[in-house]
């Protein structure tokens, strides 16, 4: 590994482009290099979709958009990146598009994963500067790759904006979930959360929200006893800060209440919670013993997922309200 002298001001673009999630674990490492570098100028390539997840982030100076969806898009956001000079790039998606983007911006150095650790081994190619990571969860192997570009302040910041109230959310306590993920493999049953809302409601009082976009929206309306939330980046967020306790997958919105710090229950099947797991200590993480990592994008149910029951997680977030009940009242 090496790095170059460490300079006293400079412009460094970061390069995660998407998704929700990704972007999530990128951020304790972009604070890192923020912090790190005294008069640093922070600059972000990202999908205008995810884009929303950087307002009035503190370490980021300047959100660059990659417009992919046509040729004017494109040339906009080629001119934005030629538009500084870059002292080097950090790609921490380690895909070829990824790596063109930050190889199209010509810093003096672009700093990415080992040809091992990437998911498109091309993506290295164009490196100067490769990094084996050691550890295990994404966002320690970020803040790896942020310290071999020089940045040795480790900072474990998530900065998210506010959000926005969309759709009707409960006066009182309720219990967040968004079922959907991106492979269907990590699912959960839908008639599960059906259970988990009536268990919720009957034993405790406390209405179970299903959060996701408005497309999902017919979906998320079969499961009688919970309340649907069609939401946008900035509702769910408002969403998360608001809910009392979280129930999650291996998605995005998982990795919006962890960095919250919200208390909650995070079901894993065919994905490592030792990699991809909620960052932190506020979720409890819960895995049948028969899963098997595979990381394979099903397009069924994985069976170690329904194998977890309405009532196991029931009883996880009946302790986890209880917890938390006690704590206001110690307070109060």
């Amino acid at each position: 590994m090496s790095n170059g002298a460490k300079p006293a001001s400079g412009r460094i673009l970061v390069v995660r482009l998407g998704a929700l999630g990704d972007i999530i674990h990128a951020l304790p490492a972009v604070a890192t290099l923020k912090h790190s570098f005294a008069g640093g100028h922070v600059s972000w390539a990202v999908e205008p979709r995810w884009a929303p997840l950087l307002e009035e982030n503190p370490f980021v100076d300047r959100v660059v958009l990659l417009r992919r969806g046509s040729l004017g898009g494109l040339a906009e956001s080629w001119r934005d990146l030629r538009a500084a000079r870059y002292e080097f790039a950090v790609d921490f998606q380690g895909l070829l598009k990824s790596a063109l983007v930050a190889s199209a911006a010509r810093p003096e150095r672009i700093f990415g994963f080992h040809q091992s650790q990437v998911r498109e081994r091309a993506a290295a190619l164009f490196y100067s500067n490769k990094t084996i990571s050691r550890s295990a969860h994404v966002v320690d192997r970020n803040l790896e790759l942020a310290a071999a570009a020089g940045g040795a302040n480790a900072m474990l910041k998530f900065p998210l904006p506010p959000g926005r109230a969309e759709s009707e959310l409960p006066d009182g306590e309720f219990v967040l979930a968004s079922p959907l993920a991106g492979w269907r493999a990590k699912q959960w049953p839908l008639e599960h959360y059906r259970a988990l809302a009536g268990l919720l409601k009957r034993e405790l009082g406390v209405r179970l929200v299903l959060d996701g976009p408005a497309s999902a929206a017919p979906v998320l309306a079969q499961a009688e006893d919970a309340i649907p939330h069609a939401s946008s980046l900035a509702g769910l967020i408002y969403a998360t800060r608001r809910a009392a306790a979280v129930v999650g997958v291996d998605s995005g919105p998982l990795h919006v209440a962890a960095a919250l710090g919200k208390p909650g229950v995070a079901i894993y099947g065919p994905t490592d919670p030792a990699r991809n797991g909620p960052y932190g200590d506020s979720m409890r993480v819960m895995r049948s013993e028969s899963a098997v990592t595979t990381y394979q994008r099903g397009s069924s149910i994985d069976v170690s997922m329904a194998r977890i029951t309405p009532e196991q997680v029931f009883e996880e977030l009946r302790s986890v309200l209880g917890k938390r009940y006690r704590s206001a009242g110690c307070r109060n």
